[in-house]
Order: C-alpha cells, then structure tokens, then sequence
C-alpha cells in the first residue's frame, strides 16, 4: 500500500520557533521530523510514498528528492491551500483505486504499519481511522467508538480521558466523489464528521506513543522523546 503524508502546513502555531522552513522540516535531535515518519512507514514496509506539500515545497523537495531509503518518493504540490481532504484527493490522481494509507505530516505516532494494513486488509472499509487513547481529551475533542466502528464525535470543550484521532487513516479513493466533495475540504470535519453514520469507518485503536510538533511545548518535549523511539508498538482492536 502506497502512503500519502500531508505536509503542505504554513505551521504558524510554530513560526516563532523554527523560522523559514516546513513545519514537517522543523529539526529533532538533528534531523528534519518527517524523517521520523518516514522511517516508520519504511519499517512497515511502505515502498511508495507521497508527499503532498504547498508551503516552502522546494525545501522538501530539495532534501528527499525521489526516494527515501527503500521508499520511492513523489510529490503533489497544491498550488493554493485545499484542506485536508482536498491534498488527499489531489494527491490521487491517477493513482489508481486501491486504499491507500494518510498521515498528517506533524504528528508521529509509534506504532507499527505493517500491524495496521493487515488489521485493516482482513475487513476493508471505506474509511479507517486509528484513534489513541489519551488522559484528557480537552485538546483534540475526541472519537466515540462501537466495537471497531467509529460512532461519533465529541467536540473540544469536552474534557477527561478517551479517544481521539491520531492522524492516521487508511483511504478508498472513490470516497470523497461518493459524497459530492471535491476542490477545497476538510477529511475531519466535511467527510468523517458530517458522514461518519453512512460510512461507519473502522477504528484502530491504539496507547502507542503520540505527538504533535505543532504545539511548541511539544515540539520541544520531541527533541528528547523522537530519538529513543526504535521499535514501534502498537495495540489494534
């Protein structure tokens, strides 16, 4: 399965502390934090991947060229800003009908890829999402779930421990035309939680290790966590 990573962010939240580059090039422990994504999908046996990217492209461009370890590497650049669910269709064309695997390009979460596409390859859904267990929802809002079916959405102003979605989903390309959604949208907020009754996405659901650069106090908190991830570990139900 092919991966596409969303990396097209102006990242402002960010903008004070890692000046004129990509949030997703933003530097841990040495090295540009996409690395880290990136290595994960290649020990999950990820051999083509796409980068879709828009803000300050050429620097990414510039540092991964077209291949990353065993991994060929191609690019979807947006020329204007098109939502989440907009990179991810743009970044499909012509890229055929297969599901293809979706990871928001400032946020790692450990866990182990190869696990994930086999859960998903035995019940294919529309849609997956893997979702992580956290203390306290408040940030995120969280994902209500039934069995392994997602079964709706809490807004942020909820607070406690629970569920939320992690940023990485599993994708059937002709999703977004089944709902009428082209051009500029948001995968959240105009497909998951308008939709999520007639879809009934799949939940994976996981306590592996999770982070968003994003948030400065994270993005600094990742310069000592990233570097002692070695070997993912995942729980999927």
């Amino acid at each position: 399965m092919k991966a596409i990573v969303l990396a097209g962010g102006l990242g402002t939240r960010l903008r004070e502390r890692v000046a004129d580059l990509p949030k997703p090039m933003a530097p841990v422990a040495g090295k540009p934090f996409m690395e880290y994504l990136l290595d994960l999908l290649v020990a999950g046996g990820v051999r083509e991947i796409i980068l879709s990217v828009g803000y300050q492209a050429d620097i990414i461009k510039a540092h991964f060229g077209s291949g990353y370890r065993d991994a060929e590497v191609r690019y979807a650049i947006e020329t204007e800003p098109l939502g989440t669910g907009g990179a991810i269709a743009y970044a499909l064309r012509g890229e055929g009908d297969d599901p293809v695997l979706v990871l928001n390009g400032d946020t790692f979460l450990d866990i182990d890829y190869s696990e994930l596409l086999r859960w998903y390859a035995q019940v294919p859904a529309q849609v997956a999402m893997v979702l992580r267990n956290v203390p306290d929802v408040s940030r995120y809002g969280s994902v209500l779930v039934s069995g392994d079916k997602v079964s709706g959405f809490m807004e942020k102003r909820n607070s406690g421990p629970g569920l939320i979605n992690a940023g990485v989903y599993i994708v059937k390309p002709d999703v977004f035309g089944k709902y009428g959604l082209s051009g500029k949208f948001s995968l959240e907020a105009d497909l998951l939680q308008k939709h999520y009754k007639l879809l009934s996405p799949r939940a994976f659901c996981t306590e592996a290790y999770f982070i968003d650069i994003g948030i400065p106090d994270d993005y600094y908190r990742a310069q000592n966590d990233l570097p002692l991830r070695s070997t993912p570990k995942t729980v999927g139900y």
